[in-house]
């Protein structure tokens, strides 16, 4: 199996979703009752700690690549837009 880069924002949103879903199976199976309402909180939290997880991921690796926000990746000259200097 060929490796691929760690994406921590995925991870939080794939366990935030499972988590919606064992709830659900929860309910289903009549081991506990749950509000039908009870996913939006779930989901919603998940996706934002997700995204949270996912910039900060991204901002580590620009920092260790030595890229910043402002300027284009080392060896590479800026795109310039098309139309643009006519």
């Amino acid at each position: 199996m060929l490796r691929h880069e760690f994406q921590p924002g995925r991870l939080v949103a794939g366990v935030f979703l499972t988590a919606v879903g064992v709830v659900y199976a929860g309910d289903a199976t009549g081991a506990w009752q749950a509000p039908w309402f009870v996913a939006i909180p779930l989901v919603v939290g998940g996706l934002c700690l997700a995204g949270a997880a996912a910039a900060v991921n991204r901002a580590v690796r620009r920092r260790r690549s030595g890229r910043t926000a402002a300027g284009p990746a080392p060896g590479r000259s800026p795109r310039v837009p098309e139309g643009a200097g006519s």
